[in-house]
């Protein structure tokens, strides 16, 4: 069936929800995706930063076959290998002690909050409290992450959310200040803020709310859902700060596509949830957490870390050429391969043209920037070809 054959059934079929670009994949390998049409592409946004290891890393597609032909649903009523494994592995990696799967980022980020709640529930704090979280931030769309999800545009359709949430300026420790208060159960920030446009925190500000937590006993989640498993050049962002959450929620490239999220808890927070608090039907499964398993392996056995560190210095250094002689180009952020070109126009246009005449995969985060999150496994030679292209794609709208 031809992509317009294609994309047309999709049309008929589906909620009307994406703005869809005109292409349809059909394989991948490497860095490289292939349209329907036999075309290839390069790929700098990882299916949203989730393809840590590419398209068939060797031993990675092995690993789901065989977890396919043996079991991969029985429930959480039961053990399951796996399971356990992904979960001590994921637990050796952070330093945390406790793990729930999920199916997604977003459900993770509900536990987390079902976490923070339970606290304060447990120290008796009824059910007048309040959790800080921060402006421009994105934590996902169900009602829960989106109460905590800084942005208007994303709010306004579906108040009210959940009460009890305000507001503070991401890396202005006085607005946190501000707004602590006996009330205050938890504070919720990305490590480094994705969609609100490639925003790291900095060390002081990471410390300062940590230190507000501890005083006010509220806990510190840490979002690491796009910043995590890697791709800022350590394992967790969180870990190049020596700052640690109480709670953590991960996912995107834990499975390298194949659908899991958690979150992770220490200390009080890993007693506060009881039996029968949350739960899960698909969460944790067999088949997720053997794709799990074996990512987690491979990061430790092919040093993926330490090659993201490599390359995203590399690619930092060509980002920096590039905007030195570009004007539209007026700032660039990130660390690891999670890095931004903010412009001075929208920058709707230059990733569609990548795409559509460079056959380049970029993806945006807010209306003027471009991230960076390609799969972890890029070289060298693929930051310079993907430069040319999105050279050339810039200056196909300026």
């Amino acid at each position: 069936m031809k992509q317009q054959q294609v994309m047309e059934q999709a049309e008929q079929a589906l909620y009307k929800i994406y703005n869809r670009f005109p292409v349809v994949f059909d394989h991948g390998d490497g860095v490289i995706l292939t349209d329907a049409d036999g075309t290839d592409y390069l790929d700098f946004g990882a299916g949203i930063a989730v393809m840590g290891l590419g398209y068939n890393y060797p031993g990675f597609n092995d690993a789901v076959k065989a977890q396919i032909d043996k079991l991969y649903h029985i429930s959480n009523l039961f053990y399951s290998e796996p399971m356990a494994e992904a979960g001590q592995k994921l637990l050796k990696a952070s330093g945390m002690e406790k793990v729930f799967f999920t199916n997604s980022g977003t459900e993770a980020v509900e536990g987390a909050l079902k976490a923070a709640k339970r606290h304060a529930y447990n120290k008796k704090m009824g059910q007048d409290y309040e959790i800080i979280a921060m402006k421009h931030s994105f934590h996902g769309r169900s009602l829960g992450a989106l109460s905590v999800t800084g942005n208007d545009h994303y709010q306004e359709p579906f108040a009210p959310l959940i009460p009890g949430i305000r507001f503070a300026v991401f890396n202005d420790l006085d607005s946190v200040k501000e707004l602590m208060n006996e009330k205050t159960c938890a504070v919720i920030m990305e490590t480094i803020q994705g969609e609100g446009g490639i925003h790291p925190a900095t060390e002081e500000f990471l410390r300062g709310v940590r230190a507000l937590c501890d005083e006010h006993d509220a806990l510190l989640i840490l979002d690491e859902i796009q910043c995590g498993m890697g791709r800022s050049g350590a394992m967790f962002a969180w870990q190049k700060y020596g700052v640690k959450p109480d709670v953590m929620t991960v996912a995107k490239a834990l499975g390298n596509g194949v659908p899991i999220g958690a979150f992770l808890a220490s200390g009080r927070a890993a007693q506060a949830m009881q039996p029968g608090d949350h739960g899960t039907t698909y969460g944790g499964n067999p088949l997720v957490c053997a794709a799990a398993s074996r990512v987690l392996d491979i990061f430790e056995e092919d040093g993926i870390v330490e090659h993201v560190q490599k390359v995203g210095a590399y690619l930092w250094e060509k980002l920096e050429e590039l905007m030195a002689k570009h004007d539209c180009i007026v700032a660039h952020r990130g660390c690891g391969l999670i890095q931004g070109l903010e412009f001075s126009m929208p920058a709707g246009p230059v990733v569609q043209n990548a795409l559509t005449e460079q056959h380049l995969v970029l993806i945006s985060a807010g209306s003027n920037v471009i991230r960076f999150v390609p799969p972890l496994v890029i070289q060298e030679k693929d930051v310079d070809e993907m430069v040319v292209r999105l050279e050339r794609a810039v200056l196909g709208v300026v």
